[in-house]
C-alpha cells in the first residue's frame, strides 16, 4: 500500500515506514543526511540490534572461516600453493561480484511497498544515512543468509578440491571490501592513493550516485562504462 504525500518520521523505525513513499522513495532515499548515528530501524530491540555491527567483528569472524576452507582444499589434496593461487582467483572473483550486486541490486529501482522496504534494508539506509558508524560493514547473520547460495555455486562450477579455496579466497575478498568501504568513510587519507579512494567513493554518495560502484577498486566501473569523469562529478 502506498500512502499519498506520505511523510517520513525519522524518530520512529523507519524499516516499515519507508515503503509508503512509493515513486517517491528513490528521491528521497538519495538526499542524504550526515550523522555519525544512525537511525532506528526496527521496534524489536533483538531485531535492531542484529542490525549494528563494529567493523572489527568482520575479520574477527571471517577470516577463520576462510582459513578452514583453505585448509578443507589441501586436505583434499589440493597443494599450499595451488590452494593460494586459487584464493587469489576467488578473491578476482569477488571484485565482479561486489560490482554486480552494487550496481544491479544495491541500485535497483523500485516503487512497490515491499520492493523499497527491501531495498532500505539492504541498502538504501547507506545512501540515506551514509555516515551511520554502526551499518557500514555487513552484519555476520546477513552475510550467511547470502553465503548459501554463492557457496552452492562454487560448488557447482568447480571441483570439489578447488571449490573450498576459491569460495575462500571470496570470503577474503569480502572482508577487504568491508573494511575498505569502513575505512573510505572514517579512515584518514594518508597519502594522494588513499585520498583519490576517499574521494571516488564518497563522490558516488553525494554527487554521482548512479556511477563509481566499485569500492575495492575502480577497474569494472571502468570495464563498464561507469567511471564517473571529473566533469561528470563536478556538474552533479
Amino acid at each position: 500500500m502506498v500512502t499519498k504525500d506520505f511523510t517520513v518520521d525519522l524518530n520512529k523505525p523507519l524499516v516499515f515506514q519507508v515503503g509508503h513513499l512509493g515513486e517517491a522513495y528513490d528521491e528521497w532515499v538519495h538526499q542524504p543526511l550526515v550523522s555519525k548515528t544512525g537511525p532506528r530501524f526496527f521496534a524489536n530491540d533483538y531485531a535492531e540490534l542484529l542490525t549494528l555491527t563494529k567493523w572489527w567483528v568482520i575479520p574477527l569472524i571471517w577470516l577463520p572461516v576462510a582459513s578452514w576452507f583453505f585448509l578443507s582444499s589441501i586436505q583434499r589434496g589440493l597443494s599450499p600453493q595451488s590452494t593460494m593461487m586459487t584464493a587469489v582467483c576467488g578473491i578476482f572473483v569477488w571484485s565482479i561480484v561486489e560490482y554486480i550486486i552494487h550496481r544491479f541490486i544495491f541500485h535497483m529501482k523500485t516503487t512497490s511497498y515491499w520492493g523499497n522496504t527491501l531495498h532500505y534494508f539492504i541498502h538504501g539506509f547507506h545512501h540515506k544515512h551514509p555516515m551511520d558508524s554502526l551499518r557500514l560493514v555487513f552484519p555476520p547473520a546477513l552475510t550467511t543468509i547470502a553465503a548459501i547460495p554463492l557457496w552452492s555455486v562454487v560448488k557447482l562450477i568447480s571441483t570439489p578440491t578447488i571449490a573450498p579455496a576459491l569460495f575462500g579466497g571470496g570470503l577474503i575478498g569480502y572482508v577487504l571490501y568491508d573494511l575498505t568501504h569502513y575505512y573510505l568513510h572514517y579512515g584518514r587519507a594518508y597519502n594522494e592513493a588513499t585520498q583519490k579512494m576517499k574521494k571516488y567513493h564518497l563522490d558516488h554518495h553525494f554527487k554521482v550516485q548512479t556511477m563509481g560502484y566499485g569500492v575495492t577498486s575502480t577497474f569494472w566501473d571502468r570495464i563498464f562504462g561507469t567511471f564517473p569523469t571529473p566533469k561528470v562529478a563536478s556538474r552533479n
